[in-house]
């Protein structure tokens, strides 16, 4: 029986980027080697989403051009649209309500996503075959795009959760709604990305499982509701937050339990970094995150094959 895939995502962007509004720094590039050493320890095959201000610094493409040539790990792509280039402002202060890429006009979004993928293969000589969306925001003009430029996977989806509320534009509505997309992989159909189709552009939504019942959910958001509030339901995330590891490895093996054919697992590169995110302030935070990760590591080793996107669309396609 083939074991499940295991898949590492790593939206590899700048520092900080919640808190910055007017200026990018990348010292986060010099804190993955412990990662990639952590998950070579267990035979994992992490994948960088590459986002503008990493894919510029030199230090990060040194590392992941060793990641490349080892065989070691996969770089895909990652779109942050308020500063990615071709430069093309959006609102009156783009770094500071850093809007959507979908809420530009179609042709900036063709523009934006022809400069990052060309940039991402002339650097690291390697064809771009995988892609998640900044900010998780995605739409079937995208996924278009994507498919054009001879991607064959995206991982933007995040079951449960409407972004809707999260604001990009002032003006607009908000983020994706992904409440009634499905949870396991599927090739997306090109007129409606919410459901399975034939398309060449394989999903692999992340592994979010609801916290609660559907009952108490429906519960909760209908008090919500009362109070003028938009939410989506409460979830867990195969993703570290400090102290989860037994909630990542309930995620997991609700995953399993259910069918699912893999798992996927996301935290952004500057969280690997004391003071890089709001998450993991210092030191102290960043061995905690460590300690979490070598116990979900070990636990999936026994329970999973580590595969890149690149890799597990391939079994997919078998």
């Amino acid at each position: 029986m083939t074991k499940p895939a295991f898949i590492i995502t790593i939206d590899t962007e700048g520092d900080n980027l919640w808190q910055k509004h007017d200026s990018i720094s990348t010292e986060n590039a010099l804190y993955l080697p412990r990662f990639q050493a952590l998950c070579e320890k267990y035979g994992f095959k992490p994948v960088y989403l590459t986002n503008y201000e990493m894919a510029v610094d030199t230090r990060y493409v040194e590392f992941a051009k060793d990641v490349i040539r080892r065989d070691a790990g996969e770089i895909g792509m990652h779109l942050h649209a308020w500063y990615s280039p071709p430069d093309a402002p959006l609102t009156a202060d783009d770094w500071r309500f850093k809007p959507y890429l979908i809420e530009y006009p179609e042709d900036i979004i063709r523009g934006k996503v022809d400069y990052m993928t060309k940039l991402l293969e002339d650097t690291f000589e390697t064809k771009m075959l995988s892609h998640r969306a900044g900010r998780w925001a995605f739409n079937e003009y995208y996924a278009s795009l994507l498919r054009e430029y001879g991607y064959q996977v995206d991982c933007s989806v995040t079951p449960h959760v409407n972004w809707a509320s999260s604001p990009g534009n002032p003006a607009g509505k908000g983020g994706t709604d992904y409440r009634r997309f499905p949870q396991q992989a599927y090739f997306m159909d090109p007129d409606d990305i919410s459901r399975a189709g034939k398309s060449t552009l394989l999903q692999v939504p992340m592994s979010i499982h609801l916290k609660h019942s559907a009952f108490m959910n429906s519960v909760k958001q209908g008090y919500d509701a009362l109070r003028g509030k938009k939410r989506s339901p409460s979830v867990n995330w195969l993703r570290p937050h400090g102290g989860n590891v037994e909630k990542m490895k309930r995620v997991a093996a609700q995953s399993l339990a259910q069918g699912h054919d893999y798992v996927e697992f996301m935290l952004h590169s500057s969280e690997f970094m004391p003071g890089g995110s709001p998450t993991f302030k210092d030191e102290q935070e960043i061995e905690t995150l460590y300690r979490d990760l070598e116990q979900l590591f070990s636990w999936l080793s026994e329970r999973t094959v580590g595969l890149t996107l690149a890799e597990y669309y391939q079994r997919k396609v078998k």
